[in-house]
């Protein structure tokens, strides 16, 4: 069993309203209670916003922002644009090497690998469409920063299509990334429809690699 050691610090709230609590989930801190280990994001927002409720979540090691909603009718409206694939997540990424060219996207289909799960594969014949564009920010000496669009959500889809790329994302413990001191990736924005109105919004939480 892995050590679970989640940072002690406060929920950063990047931004709260009648309808929406945006905030900003450190590398390290599981999204919602799990089998085993209760403290979570969800746990702790709760503490101070008892009426949050859940729309998504991200991978423990994966750190940047969350959307939860305050009203039942803020969480449809949320969960439709999920469902309905009309908010956009934009991720980054340093991953190993010097990924060529400029933008690109990548197009594999996805499942479960039953015999290593929570791992995922490429799998032609019975995964889920999956389609991740992504776009240059910086080479580094030995590795790349990257900008993730994905188009699908599935799960381990930027840390797997990252990996077909023959670039894995630093700090990847399931998919066997190159050392480093967390997994290197980070949800920085957020575009949604306000559930009061319609609005668009973007909400960005800068990468801390």
């Amino acid at each position: 069993m892995i050590a679970y050691r989640p940072p002690a610090r406060p929920v950063e709230v990047v931004h709260v309203d009648e309808h929406l609590l945006i905030v900003a989930k450190p590398a390290g801190l599981l999204s919602v209670p799990g089998n085993v280990f209760t403290d979570s994001l969800e746990l702790r927002l709760r503490q101070v916003y008892p009426e949050a409720l859940l729309i998504h979540r991200l991978d423990m090691d994966t750190s940047g922002i969350m959307v939860f909603a305050r009203t039942v009718l803020a969480q449809r409206h949320l969960n439709w644009q999920f469902e309905k694939r009309t908010l956009r997540k934009r991720y980054v990424a340093r991953v190993e090497g010097h990924v060529a060219g400029q933008a690109g996207f990548v197009a594999l289909p996805l499942c479960p690998d039953w015999p290593n799960r929570p791992l995922q594969k490429v799998d032609f014949e019975q995964g889920k469409p999956c389609l991740t564009h992504w776009k240059l920010r910086e080479r580094g000496a030995r590795d790349t920063l990257l900008a993730l669009t994905p188009s699908t959500g599935r799960t381990h889809q930027l840390r797997v299509h990252c990996r077909a790329m023959s670039h894995t994302i630093l700090g990847d413990r399931f998919y066997n990334g190159a050392k480093a001191p967390r997994l290197m990736l980070h949800a920085e924005a957020l575009d949604l429809r306000h559930p009061d109105g319609g609005a668009w919004h973007t909400f960005e939480v800068p990468s801390p690699f």
